[in-house]
């Protein structure tokens, strides 16, 4: 026997099917699949565990204390930029000439990173008179944080996004969830051709879903489709498609439906032709009952 498909397995972990004898004996002798099993059933415990949590602990008063620390650090840190023309602000450079005897000497500018002040020319003004102030030159960018600080802000707002969306997740119920209700259920067989080892079961929950468990249909060209049929006037719907040969579903229901009338389960096999109808060539079938 194959391994167990893997929604197959998720399905027993949640308790929402029992396994077949069939895939008992497969889990008693595969480690593969029961260990798997015992996998998701651990997982599916721990979320249980944590139905009832509503709130979770503010974090310590330290730790939001810290990061703030570490921005406002951030902030009053200067640039690498800022702080080399700070370093050499004050060293005075030897020229690379020598001045003619008999020139003026004129001090040397500061090494900046700036440009140089473009060369005056010879004013033609009265010696009283001063030229106009120019335009206040434009500040410097703001700084940008370091990588580090970033990277903080990043990692705290992705835990308290985390944080609020567990307790949005969970928040809402109150205690472990209760075990769906069965309105009715049908054991489905293969139907006319289809190979005998073909089996499935349905179950309809009170809430309004149909629950669907195939195995071992056989391989088509098309897809799966689950009909919901009335067997005296032959009327039927369409609940859904199937991903695969074998595995589980969940199919919602129309609100209301007559189960009385519509009791027959068929899972058949459509092609890709555009036509919405029941193709006549059903796989399985089976009559809801209880």
């Amino acid at each position: 026997m194959p391994h167990l498909d893997h929604d197959r397995l998720v399905f027993l972990a949640l308790g929402e099917s029992e396994a077949g004898h069939g895939e008992t004996d497969h889990l008693d002798a595969c480690v593969s699949c029961r260990g798997e099993l015992e996998t998701l059933r651990h997982i599916a415990g721990l979320g249980a565990d944590t139905q009832g949590l509503r709130d979770l602990p503010d974090p310590p008063a330290h730790v939001w204390a810290g990061v703030l620390a570490e921005i406002d650090a951030a902030e009053k840190l200067p640039s690498l930029a800022e702080a080399h023309r700070q370093g050499l602000a004050g060293v005075r450079p030897q020229p690379l000439v020598e001045e003619p005897p008999g020139l003026p000497h004129r001090p040397p500018s500061a090494v900046t990173g700036d440009r140089p002040e473009p060369r005056r020319q010879r004013s033609s003004r009265p010696d009283g008179e001063r030229a106009a102030p120019g335009p206040a030159p434009r500040s410097r960018r703001g700084r940008r944080w370091p990588r580090w600080a970033t990277t903080v802000v990043t990692a705290t707002a992705a835990a308290v996004i985390a944080m609020l969306g567990t307790v949005a997740v969970l928040g809402d119920r109150d205690g472990p969830a209760p075990r769906q209700t069965v309105l009715a259920s049908a054991p489905l067989a293969a139907y006319g051709s289809t190979p005998k080892d073909a089996n499935g079961a349905a179950r309809v929950f009170a809430d309004g879903r149909l629950h669907l468990h195939v195995a071992n249909l056989p391989d088509v060209s098309g897809y799966y489709e689950v009909w919901l049929i009335n067997p005296t006037t032959m009327e039927m719907f369409s609940v859904g498609v199937l991903r695969g040969s074998s595995g589980d579903a969940l199919l919602p229901l129309p609100p209301n439906v007559d189960l009385q009338a519509y009791s027959v389960v068929d899972v058949s096999a459509e092609e890709y032709d555009n036509r919405p109808a029941h193709s006549g060539d059903s796989l399985l079938r089976g009559t809801l009952t209880g």
